[in-house]
């Protein structure tokens, strides 16, 4: 993502410099026409049709990636010109942008929620990928782009570097407090474990994908993150036996 944008548009950092919540852009959007007469109703059809607009190409990223999608492609599923796509994202760099931003919103929201009502943060990272098990398209489109975005040159290569720091840092922080309480095995690696969880669990989605559909038992993400966490953590909850065992 250009650097101009990509400082506005990414999650906020909370004091310990991880973040804490998705960007609070309801206010914007929910102000049809200010100062424009414009009517609410045509406000909402607007909004309806980008929302439209993003859920395709959520889709489409997540088949093909964001170099191979087309926004001609895009326009068809959704029933629109393209110039009419355009008036509502008028660069692809832009819809991609927005495509992850709504990820984020949604995900950070529900993890914000969980940590709200006491949950413990590894064990909110647990009912995030349970909740990912449910929306395989979502982790088809994480697993592509976050390949595609290894390249410097990527319009989401910034964002992604950015998201893998911030998740990096608020899994050391996590660790570390626990070290400090003493509810951490002894010995863990703090920063070599944050990496290790992070890898697991793109690990985890790219195996879930491989195996969808397929002969075999579907991959339990969940239960895979849960029994890694069992083993450096004392208290954390054992995974369930699969099925198949």
């Amino acid at each position: 993502m250009p650097s101009r944008t990509s400082e506005t548009t990414q999650p906020r950092e909370g004091a310990r410099g991880v973040p804490e919540r998705a960007p609070d852009t309801s206010a914007a959007r929910e102000a049809p026409g200010r100062g424009s007469g414009a009517a609410p109703r045509g406000y909402a059809k607007g909004r309806a049709k980008r929302d439209e607009i993003l859920e395709a190409a959520t889709g489409l990223f997540g088949e093909v990636g964001y170099h191979s999608a087309s926004l001609r492609e895009i326009s068809s599923r959704v029933g629109i010109s393209h110039p009419g796509l355009l008036h509502h994202f008028p660069t692809k760099e832009l819809l991609l942008q927005a495509v992850l931003e709504h990820r984020d919103e949604v995900d950070f929201a529900l993890l914000a929620d969980d940590l709200a009502q006491g949950v413990a943060y590894f064990d909110a990272l647990v009912n995030v990928v349970e909740r990912n098990a449910a929306r395989p398209g979502i982790v088809e489109l994480y697993c592509i782009l976050s390949a595609e975005a290894t390249a410097p040159d990527h319009p989401a290569h910034e964002y992604f570097q950015r998201r893998y720091d911030d998740v990096l840092a608020r899994s050391r922080r996590e660790l570390a407090d626990r070290a400090a309480e003493g509810r951490l095995r002894p010995d863990v690696d703090i920063p070599a474990t944050a990496r290790a969880i992070v890898a697991l669990m793109d690990g985890l989605q790219v195996q879930f994908l491989l195996e969808r559909n397929g002969p075999r038992p579907p991959v339990d993400m969940a239960a895979g993150l849960r029994a890694y966490l069992s083993l450096i953590l004392p208290d954390a909850a054992p995974a369930e036996a699969e099925a198949s065992d």
